[in-house]
Formats: structure tokens, C-alpha cells, sequence
């Protein structure tokens, strides 16, 4: 497969649902009724399988799958665990773009908390950049700066994966037994296990942005 390839297999990731939108329409979202219909009906053609195909498969009446996917009945907890077994994805996928809150965390610039962490220390910044709570409490986003040098620095290490994106100002950062040269607009994503830092910061003021994914056990 070429990089072109794989990059529209990226585009083309069956794991999630787009849908055009006007800009003159209103950001609104689906009815439940209506968003379950559309992604049976996805969900169905993606695995190539016709109604009486999948109510074989799901253990429902055709009828009653036709009424689903044009949104004229109301499913029962029951049914919906049938279909997400039917189709192998979770009872969540189902419901997408439907009119229900989910959480999302905005900070204004400059708004961030200050948090303390263990390489915390004069010319050390740490700002978090925004938290969600419960089964999405997983990613810890900071920006972090560096302003001036020290005679030591600090080696993390934790659970799951970090990324770095490197803002502004140039560093050594070493992970495990590797050391990369990090330039404003290069990245880095590794293991959190293994011991990680800065060992020189070539020129201050230094600015990254760290992202780490806890895995589920963590959180």
C-alpha cells in the first residue's frame, strides 16, 4: 500500500459516521429515533447485507427492521443490545449524532489551570489544557514551558502513550535510550513506561504541547 493509500484508508475509517451540513443550517442534532435508523442502515450496507439478511442475523422480524431504519418505532434496550451484537460494534455506535450531551472542555487561552508535577521547578511551567470527567477522564493535555535551564531535569515515567508537539524554542528530549532534537513543529510519540525528559534545552524559551492517553486500567 502507498502513503496516498493508506491515507485515504484513513478518510475512509468505517469506525464513525459524516454527514454534510449546510453553513446556513442550524448546528442541531437528530432525533434518537432517527439517528438509530440511519446507522442500522449504515451499519447494515457497510457489511453488504440486505433487511431480511440482517433480521435473520440480529433475530428480529423484517418488518420490524424496516420500521427501525426508517425511524418509526422506538427500540427497546433489548433490541438495541440485538443489533450491536447483530453488527459487532458497541450499543454507543448506535446512537450516534443523536440529540444527546456529551462532554467536550474548552479553555480559553491563557486560562489554564497551574498544576504541579514532579519536574515542577523555577523557569518549569505546566498549564492543563482542559479535563473531562468519568469513562473520558483519559487524555491529560499541557502546555508546557521551559524558560530557563537548570543543572537537572526531571525523567518521567507513567502509564500509557504521550505525544509531543514542539511550539516554539529547541530541546533534546530522550526517551528509553534515544535522544531526538526537537525543533518547533516536529513531534513525538512513544511509550510512557519507558523514562522520558528533556536532557538540554538548546534555546529558551521552550514551549510543547504533551498529550497522554491513559489506558482504561488507569482511569
Amino acid at each position: 500500500m502507498t502513503p496516498a493509500d493508506d491515507h485515504a484508508a484513513l478518510l475512509r475509517n468505517k469506525s464513525g459516521t459524516a454527514r454534510d451540513r449546510d453553513p446556513q443550517e442550524p448546528v442541531d442534532e437528530l432525533e434518537i429515533e432517527t439517528a438509530i435508523g440511519r446507522n442500522v442502515r449504515l451499519l447494515r450496507l457497510q457489511q453488504g447485507l440486505t433487511v431480511a439478511d440482517t433480521a435473520a442475523r440480529v433475530g428480529i422480524s423484517k418488518a420490524m427492521m424496516s420500521k427501525i431504519e426508517n425511524a418509526q418505532t422506538s427500540c427497546s434496550l433489548s433490541t438495541l443490545a440485538l443489533l450491536a451484537k447483530g453488527f459487532d460494534v458497541p450499543v454507543t455506535s448506535l446512537f450516534r449524532g443523536a440529540d444527546v450531551e456529551r462532554p467536550a472542555a474548552f479553555v480559553k487561552s491563557g486560562t489554564g489551570a497551574r498544576i504541579v508535577r514532579e519536574g515542577t521547578r523555577e523557569g518549569h511551567d505546566y498549564e492543563l489544557l482542559g479535563s473531562l470527567r468519568g469513562e473520558h477522564k483519559r487524555l491529560e493535555c499541557l502546555q508546557v514551558t521551559l524558560s530557563e535551564k537548570s543543572r537537572t531535569y526531571p525523567l518521567f515515567q507513567h502509564p500509557g502513550t504521550e505525544f509531543i508537539y514542539m511550539q516554539e524554542g529547541v530541546m533534546d528530549y530522550s526517551h528509553s535510550r534515544s535522544v531526538y532534537r526537537l525543533h518547533p513543529g516536529d513531534s513525538l510519540q512513544f511509550d510512557g513506561e519507558g523514562a522520558h525528559g528533556p536532557v538540554d534545552l538548546v534555546e529558551l524559551p521552550i514551549r510543547f504541547l504533551s498529550v497522554i492517553a491513559f489506558p482504561d486500567s488507569h482511569v
